[in-house]
């Protein structure tokens, strides 16, 4: 199963693994996208959102239409949801268009600390 990775990470972090990757030519087992706070992280991924990747998870490429008719919601605000989710690096576009969620499932990972 692909699963995609969200996490909470310090930037460094995130480069480390982008530097192993050009040295190596290969990278992490698994796919992730990184935010720098949990603030972020909830700013970019909102309940509307997570419904909107709920419904793509493994349905390949569709057009920001049918990502509207299958959420249920109104297609100019998916559209201003997709390009959100396009700029994090969630979703991907197609050569043709459309929206692609390569991935079957969600792993979010992060820690809260006392402050």
């Amino acid at each position: 199963m692909k699963i995609l990775t969200l996490d909470i990470r310090d930037p460094a972090d995130a480069m480390a693994d982008f530097t192993h990757a050009w040295k190596t030519g290969r990278p992490r087992e698994t796919a992730r996208v990184s935010f720098s706070s949990p603030e972020l992280l909830w700013r970019v991924l909102t309940a509307k959102r997570w419904k909107l990747l709920k419904v793509l998870c493994g349905a390949g490429p569709v057009s920001i239409r049918e990502a509207a008719r299958r959420a249920g919601r109104d297609v100019k605000a998916v559209h201003g949801d997709i390009t959100a989710l396009l700029n994090a690096g969630i979703l991907d576009r197609t050569d043709a268009g459309q929206i692609v969620f390569p991935y079957e499932a969600v792993k979010v990972e992060f820690v809260l600390h006392a402050a």
